[in-house]
């Protein structure tokens, strides 16, 4: 038989230097886009971790991706230095997992709000990982993360020196596709490791230039999981800013906020100044964080960090 081959639906697992390695039914095939793909998302990925697509499989070996679906729920930012463009961490996830360090360094509430407005507008359920329990005080780590369990997040509190936790997260990732998020440092690579063995090393590698642990993932990858499912890991975060959220989507998106709304007496309500509003009402009384307020003020203003 020459010529082409019939079409298999699959999902992209790997992505590296424009070439896609494509989970199908019949195998894994290393697949390019057609051209004419490239074409069609010039703001975004054109085919991103996570994606389904269609692909034919040619005489030589490799697939062309003929079309890539549409995606359900995507968890992208705007590209670093390019605001005008989206960066897609993973397509079509089960669910995000969001892991920042209970200390060195400390956590970033600000990066953590963001990630999770994010999760709300793609309706991706959110848990968030609150790791380094081993090194404060558990009361006082409560203090600050069970707040957001009061919002309806789960939280859970690991630790990969003592161990604690570990076994939950690996209950949690089982036969779904998750997407590991948070700051550089917070211990992604360790945690991952007590998951599973070599989980980490698969998905980080140490800079042998400074030897410092700099975290640099070396290609958008979908990990298998012995019990079940796929991990994608993603770079360490130096920043999260907001891809195509307009300012007044943003109360929408904070559990807190959303339902004050239209008690607000304005329709128009920024939620920033105005007399009568029921969000800045409740902030005052004590029912509304200040940190979330103000991590609600920042991203209405535009700021970026």
């Amino acid at each position: 038989m020459t010529g082409e081959s019939r079409l298999l639906e699959g999902r992209i697992i790997k992505a590296q230097s424009g070439l896609f390695e494509v989970e199908t039914s019949g195998g894994v095939i290393t697949s390019r886009l057609r051209g004419r793909l490239m074409k069609e998302r010039m703001e975004s990925d054109a085919a991103a971790l996570g994606d389904r697509v269609l692909v034919r499989q040619l005489d030589d070996g490799m697939g062309a991706i003929e079309e890539i679906k549409e995606r359900e729920r995507v968890l992208s930012r705007s590209a670093p230095g390019r605001p005008d463009i989206e960066q897609v961490l993973v397509a079509n996830p089960d669910q995000a997992v969001f892991v920042f360090s209970c200390a060195e360094p400390d956590p970033n509430f600000r990066m953590l709000d963001r990630l999770l407005v994010v999760a709300e507008r793609e309706d991706i359920p959110a848990v968030i990982c609150a790791n380094k329990i081993d090194l404060v005080v558990t009361r006082s780590a409560k203090a600050e993360f069970d707040p957001y369990r009061d919002l309806g997040y789960e939280v859970i509190y690991t630790s990969a020196v003592t161990g604690k936790g570990v076994r939950k997260l690996r209950k949690l990732l089982e036969n779904k596709i998750s997407l590991l998020a948070g700051p550089s440092g917070v211990g992604k690579t360790s945690l991952l490791n007590e998951v599973q063995p070599d989980l980490g090393a698969r998905t980080s590698a140490i800079s042998e230039a400074t030897g410092k642990g700099r975290h640099t993932t070396v290609v958008p990858e979908l990990i298998p999981l012995e019990g079940g499912g796929y991990v994608a890991d993603t770079p360490g975060l130096k920043a999260f800013a907001l891809w195509d959220i307009e300012p007044e989507e943003l109360d929408a998106y904070f559990p807190e906020m959303r339902d004050l709304v239209a008690d607000c007496e304005f329709s128009d309500c920024t939620h920033m100044h105005e007399p009568g509003c029921a969000v800045i009402e409740a902030v005052e009384a004590g029912k509304i964080m200040p940190e979330r307020y103000d991590s609600y003020l920042r991203m209405r203003q535009g700021e970026t960090d």
